[in-house]
């Protein structure tokens, strides 16, 4: 299944904020099994969140953040994943 990388703009986002936003996105997951939310990190200095998600398509990555009300700047598909142990 492909992998997603979201970047979010969710300036001055407070950390009750995220708990809801992140309440919101496991409820649409719930209803939606082939979208599969992995991880995310948040910049307060950006004022940014990534998210990495695997979903069949670009399109059920914006469905999901459509039904969860997140905003969406920029989905990007994952071509490669490498790490350092591939290189020793």
């Amino acid at each position: 299944m492909p992998r997603y990388l979201i970047e979010r703009s969710v300036p001055g986002l407070s950390r009750e904020a995220l708990d809801a936003a992140g309440r919101r996105s496991n409820a649409v997951l719930a209803n939606m099994p082939d979208v599969r939310w992995i991880r995310s990190y948040v910049s307060d200095a950006e004022g940014k969140i990534y998210c990495e998600y695997d979903a069949p398509s670009v399109e059920a990555v914006y469905e999901h953040a459509r039904r969860a009300g997140l905003p969406v700047d920029r989905v990007t598909e994952v071509a490669l994943e490498v790490s350092p142990a591939m290189f020793v």
